[in-house]
């Protein structure tokens, strides 16, 4: 079963899709639910949880068949889980958590990186150096509990039928100093690693790149989720700034960030000679 808040957008997604087969506006198909317009609204957008007899009687209302009723109505059962951020998992920022929400559950992950290592490939010490550095020097507990939260996210990339997960990394990443010399040796071997899986491409954007691109000043994610039954796969952009975060994924985001991920993939170095880098810069740490 996949996680609540990927049920409430993928939920939100197909009762969309069959009012819009119905041909009903928005306001046509809040008369069902008793002319709760900010309720549905918020619904489609996957932005809140539902009754499961709400979904069955606005499902009958738009013509689902027995087989879209019985899954929305059994998806919206599990829409209303909580609890699920507790213990280690605390530390994650609110606006952050959707995103570890849609890692677990992705066939397809998109994620460029500028100024550091990206979470999903820092090796333990890396990111408790990060993390130190995020949360200061006398909040130990606090760090331990990050560094445990992202080696679990890790998880992901080795889990069964795990998503197809490709990086692009600004060469900024790999050759800013972490920690020390030991610490970085350690996580250029990691990265060298990871990108054997067959499920993993990792892209070095070198300084040198031909093809410069001002907008990526921060770092952002792109997910792909399978939809059931007739819709299209679900497609979300989340984009990383100091201090919060954004989600999207109408049509005209999706498309934007597609093409600015196409034009890192074609501007950065092919996997082979990422790793190549990878192990040149390797080779040059150890010598020093």
């Amino acid at each position: 079963m996949q996680n609540p808040t990927v049920l409430q957008l993928l939920l939100g997604r197909e009762l969309r899709r069959l009012r819009e087969a119905r041909g009903w506006t928005l306001s046509e198909a809040v008369e069902v639910l008793g002319n709760q317009a900010t309720k549905l609204s918020r619904l489609e957008n996957g932005q809140s949880s539902v009754r499961p007899l709400d979904v069955r009687i606005l499902c009958e209302a738009l013509g689902a068949t027995a087989e879209e009723t019985a899954w929305a109505v059994e998806t919206a059962k599990h829409c209303n889980q909580r609890g699920r951020w507790g213990g280690h998992k605390s530390i994650y920022r609110k606006y952050f958590r959707m995103a570890v929400d849609l890692e677990q559950d992705a066939t397809v992950i998109n994620n460029y990186q500028a100024e550091i290592v990206t979470g999903l490939l820092q090796t333990e010490d890396y990111a408790r150096v990060v993390l130190t550095a995020l949360n200061g020097p006398y909040s130990h507990e606090t760090v331990e509990m990050g560094v445990k939260a992202r080696l679990e996210r890790q998880q992901v990339l080795t889990k069964p039928d795990p998503p197809q997960a490709n990086f692009v990394m600004s060469e900024s990443a790999v050759v800013r100093q972490v920690g020390d010399n030991s610490v970085m040796c350690d996580q250029l071997e990691h990265i060298i690693e990871v990108a054997k899986r067959p499920n993993v491409h990792v892209r070095v954007l070198p300084f040198k790149a031909r093809t410069f691109t001002p907008e990526v000043v921060f770092p952002f994610q792109m997910f792909r989720i399978q939809s059931p039954g007739k819709a299209r796969p679900l497609e979300v952009v989340y984009d990383e700034y100091y201090d919060d975060g954004r989600y999207r994924d109408d049509d005209e985001s999706v498309t934007t960030y597609g093409n600015l991920w196409q034009r890192l993939v074609g501007a950065a170095l092919d996997p082979a000679q990422s790793t190549e880098m990878l192990l040149g810069l390797l080779r040059d740490r150890r010598q020093n």
